[in-house]
């Protein structure tokens, strides 16, 4: 949003509109582009020059779009039945023995942002912050405590606190989405030990 407040009217290749305001929905969802840098952060880059540059044929990005809009508006339909706005999200994709697959978790709180529905309009005219389930919130976290990920600076402890009302945060998403309680394993259990034995159950019935 600061880019856009700057006059920035093109993000990854995509035309943007004039007098939008924070936190708007598109007319229609619209799609950016990243690839992998060497080092830091993922790099903005326009479907054009994806094809141009080689890195995905025009047909296998045609397939990665049509699976992102679908996934998308799946997305959003779930989460519109438990009281939330899917606002964006982040897909990974890569290709095996000539397939393009969709690759790692998606619509997690890791991925994507959600907004309550309830309320979204008033906020949105009156121009206040979204109530949100997201990792915003531990983001910003982290730049009220001089951290963003920049060469040469240090990570902030995080309080076993802290470490709760992050935990919390996810876990009141899970109950959204699904519709079901999440049931805390008891504080006296042995975590690396639950891991491990969570893991080879899923190993063995997977084989």
């Amino acid at each position: 949003m600061a880019r856009y407040k700057d006059g920035c009217r093109e993000l990854c290749g995509v035309r943007l509109p004039d007098g939008m305001k924070e936190n708007q929905r598109f007319a229609e969802p619209i799609i950016t582009p990243t690839t992998k840098a060497d080092e830091g952060h993922d790099l903005n880059i326009s479907r054009e020059e994806i094809i141009a540059q080689g890195l995905v044929s025009e047909e296998d990005y045609a397939v990665i779009e049509d699976y992102t809009r679908r996934l998308f508006a799946r997305g959003q339909e779930i989460a519109a039945r438990h009281g939330l706005i899917l606002v964006d999200t982040k897909y990974e994709f890569g290709k095996r023995d000539g397939k393009v697959y969709l690759i790692d978790e998606i619509h997690t709180p890791d991925s994507s942002r959600y907004f309550y529905a309830e309320g979204y309009e008033e906020k949105l005219a009156k121009g206040e912050p979204q109530r949100q389930l997201s990792k915003e919130f531990l983001r910003q976290w982290l730049i009220e405590h001089n951290f963003m990920n920049e060469p040469g600076q240090t990570m902030p402890e995080i309080t076993d606190e802290y470490a709760l009302e992050v935990s919390n945060r996810y876990i009141e998403l899970y109950e959204h989405i699904t519709g079901e309680p999440f049931n805390k394993a008891a504080e006296a259990d042995n975590l690396a030990q639950r891991i491990e034995r969570n893991v080879s159950v899923y190993l063995a019935q997977n084989k």
